[in-house]
């Protein structure tokens, strides 16, 4: 049987590629982005009492009116941005599925969506699935801005939509309001479409502020909005996401979301919204940034690259030139095999493979997990000065 290639991409993800890799070799897992600490013990409880009180049957395709209300509450509350929850909110099977279907809703055969990369290893598959084709604008480094000069000469009469992520993995940037402005004058007189990847919004460092394209009226009006609460409350085997877009959009998602996924775990969907309306929850925030502070200080005696600190996500981005000439992927497979540590190389978030030399960890872990993932790493130094 021969199965037509719907995308270019073979194999499996470099995601499940290291996660594997770390399990034969008994390695500290620092590459795929999952926490390894417990979930707050409220959120677990309302999870059994969904259970319990018999929300286990099929949900709304729309998602559960409790957890639509909650989130239509808590984007008042915390942004102050009214979102319609029978109109503009979808619940979804998880982020990824959600930044699919926003792109099957708008694409067809030929179209073009712009990607800035490096970018989540999913997007170019779902562009490519749909019968569309991406074109790529790298992100400048070292600190991953955008030119946005670059990006307009991307735009071409078949661009359909861009994908845009913040905060941003694996780079760990956010977007200022400029960069909205900037995107807002960019096609401002096109038919554009955006898909804003959201999932880590939560997970903002130092103070800075999430901007959403949500905050942006202008784009707002032609945005599919995707959020994931497995990054905001830790528990990502839930997979449970949801899409914020204006009524006509939700319709066209809705029309697609309903012949494959319909709807999402209903004792999930009790939990999450039921937590969500509660008065006070952990800050995701400030937890992390420990996470993140304490991780940075012992990787800065050590002799990676640290070019800037990672500003959102659970990923801090180091350079590895002082220790290794080896390709990244040769690289994280080494340190994996070697030093008992494993980290995802940069160059699958690049169409091309572009190598910058540069690895990702993930220090949403445990403390005793990033402890040991330290004491592991420390032999680099004593390595690279022989």
């Amino acid at each position: 049987m021969q199965f037509p290639g719907k995308h270019s991409t073979t194999g499996n993800s470099i995601f499940t590629v290291m996660s594997v890799l770390a399990a034969e070799n008994n390695a500290i897992n620092l590459s795929q982005g999952f926490p390894d600490f417990p979930i707050d013990s409220q959120l677990a409880r309302f999870l059994y009492d969904g259970a319990i009180q018999n929300y286990n049957q099929y949900a709304p395709m729309s998602g559960l009116p409790l957890l639509r209300q909650a989130i239509s509450t808590d984007f008042q509350i915390r942004y102050a941005i009214d979102a319609d929850p029978a109109h503009e909110i979808t619940i979804t099977p998880g982020a990824t599925y959600g930044i699919h279907v926003a792109l099957a809703s708008v694409l067809q055969k030929g179209d073009e969506v712009i990607v800035l990369e490096p970018a989540y290893d999913s997007y170019i598959p779902a562009i490519e699935a749909n019968g569309a084709k991406s074109i790529c604008v790298p992100l400048e480094s070292p600190d991953f801005h955008v030119d946005w000069s670059r990006v307009r000469k991307a735009i071409t009469s078949r661009t359909k939509a861009i994908i845009i992520n913040s905060p941003h993995n694996p780079t760990g940037t956010i977007w200022q309001r400029s960069d909205w402005e900037e995107l807002a004058a960019a096609i401002r007189d096109t038919r554009i479409v955006i898909v804003s990847d959201e999932v880590y919004e939560q997970v903002v460092f130092d103070h800075m502020e999430h901007i959403s394209v949500l905050h942006h009226q202008e784009l707002r009006e032609r945005s599919f909005a995707v959020f994931s609460f497995g990054k905001v409350f830790n528990n990502t085997g839930w997979k449970v996401g949801y899409v914020i877009a204006p009524p006509s959009y939700t319709d066209a998602f809705r029309h697609i979301h309903q012949y494959i996924g319909f709807s999402v775990n209903t004792p999930s969907q009790y939990s999450i919204g039921t937590y969500l309306n509660m008065p006070e929850k952990p800050d995701v925030s400030a937890l992390l940034q420990e996470k993140r502070d304490w991780f940075l200080s012992h990787l800065a005696q050590l002799p990676f690259t640290i070019h800037q600190k990672s500003s959102g996500s659970y990923f801090q981005l180091v350079g590895y030139n002082g220790i290794s000439e080896l390709s990244d992927t040769e690289f994280a497979i080494w340190l994996t095999k070697e030093i008992g540590v494993a980290a995802i190389p940069v160059s699958p978030f690049y169409k091309a493979r572009k190598d910058d030399k540069l690895v990702r960890f993930c220090f949403a872990k445990s403390e005793d997990t990033l402890r040991e993932a330290i004491r592991r790493l420390s032999i680099l130094a004593v390595i690279t000065h022989r």
